[in-house]
Formats: structure tokens, C-alpha cells, sequence
């Protein structure tokens, strides 16, 4: 399958802004996740089922030279996914609640990539709702990893997706508007070790953002 041609399999008329929605290049993931994190805030998270949302939280993890990274300790049945080549998804069961999703970067066998947190609903927003049990406010649909991940329908047969091709009806897509000239930057939310390193991005004052907004 191209990479200019997602398969778009739900209807039609609902699927109608997904359709117009080309993949990011490989190339885009094929760089440090550092730099590949506060890239992404301002683009689409795309479902082929019509969800789109805009992504304006994201966290980087640095392989075996982070310590709160999954793959820090090595290549596991769990996290093989994180040691492919970027541009595809690695979901996981978090704290036996909820899926994740990482954007993987870089080459194959650095185990890096960039945790979405958040995501603004743009598009069928009616199902994210259903799918996160319908909450009352807005910002409560999709802010933070793991209510992304069940608003945007993820679970383990999404982890391994080719973010690049579409290949699962999944893909990372840019529909114009340009990352934050100067992004929030704080430390990462919810770890243990290597917590001083300023590797979580967001949108400035942005509502949907997880966690604490200030600098």
C-alpha cells in the first residue's frame, strides 16, 4: 500500500476530512526523538474511521540512555516494536488501566520514540465520546496517554502500525499548521528516573494539554 494512499474502509461522507490527509515520510521519524517531539505538536492523529485530533502534548523517550524509557534495559516481547525503524506505533498496557502510544524514531535498534499525550478532538468526536464513556467536558476526552488512547479506539493490534502507510487505518498527518515557535518545555509527568531531563513538550495554554502548563 502507498503511503499517499491510506485505506479508508468507513463511510465515506464521515471519513471525508481523513481522506484529504497524507502520512508524514518516513524521513520525519528519522531522527532523535527530541527533535522529533516537539515536531509533532500541531499535527493530526488520524483514524481511517473518521477521529482525527490535533496533538499538543508529547513526551520523548531516548533508549538505553534513559532510564524511564521501556527500553531501556533491552529488546523484550513487550516493547519490540519500540526497536524497529521510525514511523510506526508501539501501544502498550499501561499500569493494567489503559493503552498507550508512542511514535518510534530514529533507526532500527535505538529503542526511541515519543509518548502522545494528548490530542485536541477535531473529528468524530462523537465516537471518541462513546468511546471514552461519554465525559462531560471536552477536555476530558482525549487529555492525557491513556484517555488518547481509548478515545482514539487503540489497543495491542495497533501496536506495530505503520504510521507511514496506513497499513492499520492509522497515520500521523500535517494539515498545515506549523509546531509552536516556542513550546512549553518541562520535565516528563509520571516517572521515577531521569525526571530531570526536559523532555515533555505541549502547546502553550493550550486546554486539552494533561498536565501542569507552565514553564
Amino acid at each position: 500500500m502507498s503511503a499517499k494512499t491510506p485505506d479508508i474502509s468507513a463511510d465515506p461522507v464521515a471519513n471525508a476530512p481523513a481522506k484529504k490527509l497524507k502520512p508524514l515520510a518516513r524521513k520525519f521519524y528519522l531522527r532523535h526523538p527530541t527533535e522529533v517531539g516537539p515536531q509533532l505538536l500541531n499535527k493530526l492523529l488520524v483514524r481511517n474511521d473518521g477521529r482525527i485530533g490535533r496533538i499538543v502534548e508529547v513526551e520523548a523517550y531516548a533508549g538505553s540512555h534513559d532510564p524511564a524509557a521501556h527500553t531501556f534495559r533491552g529488546k523484550t516481547a513487550r516493547n519490540a516494536t519500540m526497536f524497529g525503524v521510525g514511523g510506526h506505533l508501539y501501544v502498550y498496557f499501561s499500569y493494567g488501566l489503559h493503552w498507550s502510544a508512542n511514535a518510534v524514531c530514529g533507526p532500527e535498534g535505538e529503542g526511541h520514540g515519543v509518548l502522545l499525550r494528548a490530542i485536541e478532538p477535531l473529528h468524530g468526536i462523537d465516537l471518541m465520546r462513546q468511546a471514552r464513556g461519554h465525559p462531560a467536558r471536552d477536555r476530558d476526552i482525549a487529555s492525557g496517554p491513556g484517555r488518547l488512547g481509548q478515545a482514539m479506539g487503540m489497543d495491542r493490534t495497533f501496536d506495530g502500525a505503520d504510521l507511514v502507510t496506513g497499513d492499520r487505518g492509522i497515520w500521523i498527518a500535517s494539515d498545515g499548521m506549523a509546531p509552536p515557535a516556542s513550546p512549553v518545555v518541562s520535565p516528563r509527568i509520571g516517572i521515577r528516573h531521569a525526571v530531570e531531563h526536559p523532555w515533555r513538550w505541549h502547546v502553550p495554554g493550550h486546554p486539552h494539554v494533561s498536565g501542569p502548563r507552565r514553564k
